[in-house]
């Protein structure tokens, strides 16, 4: 099983309307399957600002946490997505990691 689909399968357990895991370990110099962008939209969001929004999601991912490098979180309610239903592209490496040559 792929990164993606162990970091899908576990977020699933946050009862997601939408949910969109995309590696982007294409735009980074340090190799596959290290650099993600999730989507996530649940009603578990409701009433939670950004910070614990996204301490939700690390305490959901557990130990999956440390086997990524960077991990792009954009969290919604239901009626936030509705609302806006986008997300901000992700920049691309300006380099600088200790992997560059």
């Amino acid at each position: 099983m792929s990164m993606r689909e162990r970091l899908l399968a576990s977020l699933a357990a946050l009862q997601p309307e939408h949910l969109d895991v995309l590696d982007e370990s294409h735009m980074h110099s340090r190799g596959q399957e290290t650099h993600y962008k999730a989507v996530i939209v649940s009603g578990q969001f409701a009433g939670l600002n950004a910070v614990k929004r996204h301490q939700r999601v690390y305490a959901t991912l557990g130990e999956l946490m440390g086997q990524v490098h960077a991990l792009a979180l954009h969290t919604f309610t239901p009626e936030e997505w509705a609302a806006q239903a986008a997300v901000p592209d992700s920049p691309t490496c300006r380099g600088g990691s200790k992997h560059d040559h």
